[in-house]
């Protein structure tokens, strides 16, 4: 896999900084669109610059390759993936606490309405 996700001598820094520390940021990026009630598509603008800072921790600590497209790509889907979790995990929350006379869990990521008894 080592030239396909990652270009570090080992997965674990690839796992440490794309998926734990990006991670992290684009949970809590999710996140925050979400209880700010932004659109779904902001996911996805905010995961630009992310996955940029996520490349520059690339670089700066291991050396890694700061303006390659491939990477980048690479890192942008990871970092937009955790960040759409985050987004309707916390959307899916906040539906059925705040309308929960009209929604009710689905699931940890969705929703659905209530039977009309």
């Amino acid at each position: 896999m080592q030239g396909i996700l990652y270009e570090e001598p080992s997965a674990w820094l690839f796992i440490l900084v794309t998926i734990v520390l990006g991670g992290w940021a684009a949970w809590m990026t999710g996140r925050a669109l979400a209880l700010t009630w932004r659109p779904l598509w902001q996911v996805f603008v905010w995961s630009l610059p992310l996955a940029l800072a996520v490349r520059f921790i690339h670089f700066a600590l291991f050396e890694g390759t700061f303006l390659s497209l491939h990477f980048y790509l690479v890192d942008l889907v990871a970092v937009a993936g955790i960040a759409w979790l985050g987004y309707r995990y916390v959307r899916a929350r906040q539906m059925t606490r705040q309308y929960g006379w009209l929604y009710e869990r689905a699931g940890p990521l969705s929703w659905r309405e209530k039977a009309q008894a």
